[in-house]
Parts: structure tokens; sequence; C-alpha cells
């Protein structure tokens, strides 16, 4: 079952053309954050990763066996601005990790293949 959408996608691709444009405020940003983090689902359905955008949201996506207590076994932590960058294509997965901006542990935990979002890619 596809996960349950709580930010209107209209809504949701506008605040990442509002971030893109140069608009981080909070509300914008959040709002980005939840929508693309939705997306992440929508696209990797599964519970085996759960991946932490603070304090604007996390999810759990990615097929494999589901976590049900305690810290999950696979777990991607970034700020708001890395994740957004990672998304849209203006940052590279593995530049973000080189650079310490990604702390990501487990076996499933690398989102590269998943990463940009065809949703909120920046269109050039």
């Amino acid at each position: 079952m596809p996960a349950r959408r709580r930010t209107d996608p209209v809504a949701g691709r506008a605040a990442v053309a509002a971030w893109l444009g140069g608009d981080t405020s909070r509300a914008v940003t959040t709002t980005a954050v939840r929508f693309t983090l939705e997306e992440l689902a929508d696209v990797a359905p599964g519970n085996a990763v759960e991946v932490r955008v603070p304090p604007a949201g996390a999810v759990q996506a990615v097929a494999g066996p589901r976590h049900t207590r305690g810290t999950p076994p696979n777990v991607v932590e970034l700020d708001t601005a890395t994740w957004l960058g990672l998304v849209t294509g203006r940052l590279r997965w593995a530049d973000a990790v080189a650079d310490g901006r990604v702390h990501a542990s487990g076996e499933r935990s690398d989102l590269s293949a998943l990463l940009p979002l065809q949703a909120a890619r920046e269109r050039r």
C-alpha cells in the first residue's frame, strides 16, 4: 500500500520550486522536505530505511525487513538543505557523504540510486 499523502502535491511542487528559486523560509523548506519525503516513500515503498530530516520530517522507505522497535538498523539523517539538494539534483549523494553532510548506517542506507527524485528534479 502506498504511503498516505499528507502534503498536497501541488503545494509540495510549488514549495520545491520556491526553494530552488532561493526561498529558504521555514514554511517553504518544511513543505518541500515533507513533500519529497512522501515522494521517496512512493518511489521506494517499504520500511527498511528510516530517513530523518530534522526538524521537518522523517519517513520509512525501501523494501526489506520491517523495523518496529528502538533505533532502526538502516538510518539516513541529514539537514534540510542537504536533503533538498539531493532530491533536486543540485547535490550528488557521494559528495554529500564525503563531506559528512549525510549520516547513513546500515546495508540499505545508500539512497544514491533513488536520487534525485523525478518530482523534485531541477529542470534546466
